[in-house]
């Protein structure tokens, strides 16, 4: 028979799946914390956005607590014989870091971007056949190399599109590492602030993955699918879909053959409208405590119809949205205690005062006001010292605000 999960428990166990039922370590959080995360969280996606702190680095936080950035930093951009590379990054949610031994199982969609590049590759390729040739070359001399030194190695003057000694126009330079990217010529090294550098697969992934046996379309479906599993605990087939930005039809055949194989566990959701899967190791603990923010890209709130169901919590990014029509702020944290989200703040580094400017604070329906301030105003302290911040200020704007203020008074 299919089991029957209540909303309250299918909540505890995504957070469970998430990280969030266990303590933070009483230690510095290392290498091997990194390691369990990633193991629940399978991806870190990057985001350029450094309003409050870069989007790779937040979820760790939110779910260790302070730690050393360059615990993420080395894990993805360094690699030596004892602390070999961690991390690489891709197309997996959207631009992310991800397992280094994940790479095969994104083959496929680099196979697809060679076939397509959003319309703009065929018109490159067409216009400036000798290019990716040349990126090649450049990168292979230079690497790891930013876009930027590629254009002014081969793209001459600004104003010059095209000369007859093989200068190359600068948006094309820029498009095709882009495409060399997302086909898999060329990945990053490492990052400059949050500028890319390029360099060749073979200089920046272990041998093993680069000599890995293909991985077919079908197979990679079900590994990923399976990874997006682990990282939701329960999950409609649309969740896990969404994990790595797959097709409808490959992730549906993908459910149906890990259900034959015993790897999903088909379940019923009180309140669900679409039917759930349980990864079999999924924990079910009898209660989550503790604390966190969570940045607008942390993977437990990628999927926001997902969110909504699971949390009763509407939540959508604003920062494209006139700062007149927003409703919360541009961007917006929301609050985790004690397994609901309680709360939703505005957060800016201002990194010049050395302030965590909290541009807006406002309370869910019904939550204990008094308490959830003062548990936000603990981690908002928590959080300005691992930025390195030396105050936090509020705006007096939302209903959530004063209260805040005087908590952190």
């Amino acid at each position: 028979m299919t089991e029957t999960l209540s909303a309250a428990a299918a909540r505890r166990m995504a957070l469970a799946a998430q990280g969030f039922a266990q303590e933070r370590p009483a230690s510095e959080p290392g290498r091997r914390h990194l390691r369990r995360v990633l193991s629940q969280v399978q991806v870190l996606q990057l985001d350029s956005v450094n309003v409050a702190v870069r989007a790779h680095y937040m979820p760790l936080f939110s779910r260790l607590g302070p730690y050393e950035p360059s615990l993420v930093d080395d894990a993805a951009w360094t690699h030596s014989t004892r602390r070999p590379r961690m991390l690489v990054e891709y197309w997996a949610h959207m631009a992310s870091l991800m397992p280094v031994a994940d790479w095969p199982l994104l083959r496929w969609r680099m196979r697809g971007y060679e076939r397509r590049w959003w319309g703009a590759e065929p018109q490159v390729t067409r216009d400036s056949p000798g290019l990716v040739d040349d990126l090649l070359a450049a990168v292979k001399e230079l690497g790891p190399v930013s876009a930027g030194r590629l254009e002014e190695e081969l793209g001459g003057s600004p104003r010059q599109a095209r000369a007859a000694g093989g200068w190359w126009n600068r948006s094309d330079v820029k498009h095709t590492c882009e495409f060399m990217f997302a086909t898999g010529q060329l990945t990053t090294a490492a990052r400059r602030g949050f500028e890319r550098l390029y360099d060749l697969p073979e200089r920046v992934l272990p041998p093993e993955v680069l000599a890995a046996p293909p991985v077919s379309d079908e197979d990679a479906a079900r590994a990923l699918v399976l990874r997006a599993a682990v990282a939701h605990g329960v999950a409609t087939e649309p969740d896990l879909r969404d994990y790595y930005r797959l097709k409808p039809a490959p992730s549906q055949r993908a459910v149906a053959d890990l259900v034959d194989a015993g790897l999903l566990e088909p379940v019923t959701v009180h309140g669900w409208r679409h039917p759930a899967y349980r990864h079999p190791a999924a924990r079910l603990p009898r209660r989550v405590t503790g604390r966190a923010l969570l940045c607008p890209f942390d993977p437990l709130i990628w999927e926001r119809a997902r969110t909504e169901r699971i949390f009763d919590f509407h939540y959508r990014i604003e920062i494209y949205v006139p700062e007149p029509k927003r409703v919360h702020g541009y961007y917006v944290f929301p609050f985790l205690l004690d397994g609901e989200l309680v709360a939703r703040v505005d957060l800016k580094s201002d990194r010049a005062t050395g302030t965590l400017r909290v541009q807006a604070a406002f309370a869910e329906p019904g939550v204990p006001i008094p308490r959830v301030a003062g548990e936000l105003a603990a981690e908002l302290r928590t959080m300005a010292t691992w930025l390195n911040l030396d105050a936090v200020r509020v705006t007096p704007r939302g209903d959530l605000a004063g209260p805040l203020a005087t908590a952190l008074r």
